[in-house]
């Protein structure tokens, strides 16, 4: 006779999905740097072979944010001209232009929103080199698409994206490097870093006590940084139901700043860098309007705050530090949720793979 299942006492908890997801982080960096490096940096040696003219980024929710993310590197590091594109010009609108010698990437954790697979079909037969950033290689992406990186994520279950998102920005780091004939070595710090974040949950959840009660939340950043703001954003915004406003610092000034008094949080994630530089004169104005003001970025940033978190950026190249500030930002979504009495593992009126057309 076989003896009954011991029921896990964790089973029902609210949120253990999410969390077990972001536990799991540094081990897919640690993969993908050891397995998909190599894969990644073939595709890139093929794709920058047939010299793309520019690039197009393709991508909804958190994976935009990640396509965000790539849009600043291949700029920046390639000087390559990218836009983001709308889907509806081709989907709805059925717009065919002329894409020869165009870089199309699409990133897309599932691989399975119609949308995203129609606007890539159309893409190559519009004459584009078609890239998919999936954590499916067997996804209808993956078969319509002439490139594929796989993110080696894993099953993700909760519908909060987490590890998906930091795997992407790894990914995607990894391809623009290959591109330009770089190593990646930056990243090789990023698993141990992400740990050592990780294992700061006391302190995030003491900064998520400030959060309980908000009404509303705006979150900023420029450079390499403004994608982690939309996404934290994002996080805030699907788990505990938060309304989160993300701007870059710089529109930030032409006219939202008159929203922002002693009363409404603001958080501000500074890369250390050349981004975190452009934001100064933006943590200036808020301070200056005593605004409630949270940093989440390098020690000499936060000691002038109202709190913060204090990122391990000191040796860390400013292009892959986004990979390390989400996750204290993915943590303060978790806590804030739990403290209000809510399931990040469910947010209400969500799928984990949305069907858009």
């Amino acid at each position: 006779m076989t003896a009954a299942a011991t029921p896990d006492p964790l089973s029902d908890l609210p949120g253990r999905i999410m969390a077990g997801e972001m536990a799991e982080q540094p081990a897919v960096l640690r993969r993908i740097l050891a397995e998909g490096a190599p894969a990644i940096r073939d595709v890139a040696r093929r794709i920058a072979a047939r010299a793309p003219r520019f690039v197009l980024l393709t991508a909804r929710g958190t994976s935009d944010n990640a396509a965000l993310y790539a849009k600043y590197l291949l700029e920046i590091r390639l000087g390559l001209p990218c836009g983001l594109t709308s889907m509806s010009t081709t989907t709805a609108y059925g717009a065919r232009p002329d894409l020869t010698d165009v870089l199309v990437i699409t990133v897309s954790q599932s691989g399975g929103s119609p949308d995203l697979v129609a606007s890539t079909r159309a893409a190559r037969e519009a004459g584009a080199i078609t890239l998919a950033v999936t954590n499916n290689p067997g996804s209808p992406l993956a078969d319509v698409s002439e490139y594929h990186i796989d993110i080696m994520a894993g099953p993700e279950k909760a519908l909060p994206a987490t590890k998906t998102y930091t795997a992407s920005l790894l990914a995607l780091y990894l391809f623009v490097e290959g591109l330009r004939g770089g190593d990646g070595a930056p990243a090789q710090v990023l698993p141990e870093l992400a740990g050592q974040l990780l294992a700061r949950q006391d302190e995030v959840r003491t900064l998520a006590a400030r959060y309980r009660f908000a009404e509303r939340m705006v979150i900023t950043s420029r450079g390499y940084g403004y994608p982690t703001a939309k996404e934290a954003a994002l996080k805030l915004m699907e788990t505990s139901y938060i309304p989160a406003l993300s701007y870059s610092g710089a529109d930030l000034l032409h006219g939202p700043l008159a929203m922002v008094d002693n009363v409404s949080p603001v958080i501000a994630v500074v890369t250390d860098g050349k981004g975190g530089e452009a934001l100064q004169p933006v943590l200036d104005r808020l301070r200056g309007r005593g605004a409630d003001l949270v940093v989440i970025g390098p020690e000499s940033q936060v000691e002038q705050a109202s709190a913060g978190f204090v990122l391990p950026t000191r040796g860390v190249a400013e292009e892959v530090q986004p990979v390390l500030e989400i996750i204290p930002l993915q943590l303060l979504a978790y806590e804030v949720t739990i403290a209000r009495g809510q399931d990040p593992d469910a947010p209400r009126a969500l799928a984990k793979v949305t069907e858009t057309h």
